[in-house]
């Protein structure tokens, strides 16, 4: 993992005390790790839908205490929110539901209501509980379809994402997540940072069939290609700006020190890369031979995204580091090291 650079080092987050929903996931658990070597006091609050409780472990050992510091618990239900959120400072709201296309356009209701309730909840609760500064991130997802159907659009901008008209529920209830800090922030009911991400990938990611993304669905079929073959789904030149998760994690903690009541930061790359390119990408990493098979009768979502990180290179300092190769690399490491302890 990256080391967190110099830019980031404002605040003193020794025995600092945080609560990180879905901080079993690969976002929380990257951002864990950097809190924990920053002296922060964190508690991890997430119901293992797609977080693993392995994943609060490093070499065997737990990074915190799960007895004490670790909620397992729904935080659709409001009480659950209120007693994870006791005693904290600071709230990183990373929980949510979201996975592949499949899934996501298959459950558009209940990802819809799910996620709507987490989030007023986890909210309403850290105001009354008096939390003194809230972080919660977005996702590309919100911007509106009609914008990501043609192929290299201009690079998004923050204020791009109205009028709204997001493509899935999923794109919805985050955006409707942003909305909603912002109402809290306006009447001062609480300090929020409001981040919006493009397509995160890096190690901790979850590869199941059922709920993994393209990055590490397609790793598992590289890896597995013996048993699995390495299909993708859609034509391959849909186009996605990839940040890797190690640059989302000093974005979390940079808009804590700098971002904060500054609205929306958006961040992503400037350049996206075809599902193609990926797929060939991870094919070369993986130094197999393998035949890449395109399924055009499968959804493929959006055309084409890219990011404008103006304002998070102007508010935060923050630009990203990993180039696609390097994180794939890395992601595809992890990967088959988590495939072959399953196997053994």
């Amino acid at each position: 993992m990256s080391t967190l650079s110099e830019p980031y080092s404002s605040v003193n987050w020794n025995g600092r005390k945080i609560l990180i929903t879905g901080g079993a996931g690969q976002i929380g658990s990257n951002l864990l790790r950097r809190l924990l070597a920053l002296g922060a006091d964190v508690t991890v609050a997430d119901n293992l839908w797609r977080g693993k409780r392995d994943h609060l472990l490093e070499q065997g050992r737990p990074l915190i205490d799960l007895q004490h510091r670790f909620v397992e618990k729904d935080l659709v239900v409001y009480e659950n929110c209120e007693s994870a959120v006791a005693g904290q400072e600071l709230v990183f709201h990373l929980a949510d539901v979201v996975a592949g296309i499949n899934y996501v356009f298959g459950n558009q209701f209940s990802l819809f209501n799910t996620n709507m309730l987490m989030n007023s909840h986890m909210l309403r609760a850290a105001i009354a509980a008096g939390v003194k500064q809230y972080v919660y991130v977005g996702t590309a997802c919100s911007y509106p379809a009609e914008k990501q159907k043609q192929l290299h659009p201009p690079p998004f901008k923050e204020e791009d994402v109205y009028p709204a008209a997001p493509e899935s529920s999923y794109g919805w209830s985050k955006l409707m997540g942003e909305y909603e800090c912002g109402l809290a922030m306006a009447e001062n009911l609480i300090d929020v940072g409001v981040l919006r991400l493009h397509n995160v990938y890096g190690p901790f990611c979850e590869m199941s069939p059922e709920r993994s993304q393209v990055i590490p669905a397609l790793i598992r079929k590289a890896i597995r290609a013996d048993h699995e073959e390495f299909i993708v789904w859609g034509s391959g030149n849909q186009r996605r700006s990839f940040v890797f998760v190690d640059d989302v994690v000093d974005a979390l903690v940079a808009v804590v020190e700098k971002g904060m009541n500054q609205g929306v930061v958006q961040i992503g790359p400037g350049q996206s890369h075809s599902i193609r390119d990926v797929a060939e990408t991870i094919v070369r990493v993986s130094g197999r031979d393998i035949d890449i098979c395109f399924d055009t009768g499968k959804p493929e979502g959006d055309t084409d995204r890219t990011a404008d990180w103006t304002r998070a290179k102007t508010l935060l300092g923050w630009s990203p580091r990993t180039e696609l190769q390097e994180g794939i690399a890395k992601t595809f490491a992890w990967c088959h090291q988590q495939l072959s302890r399953q196997s053994c």
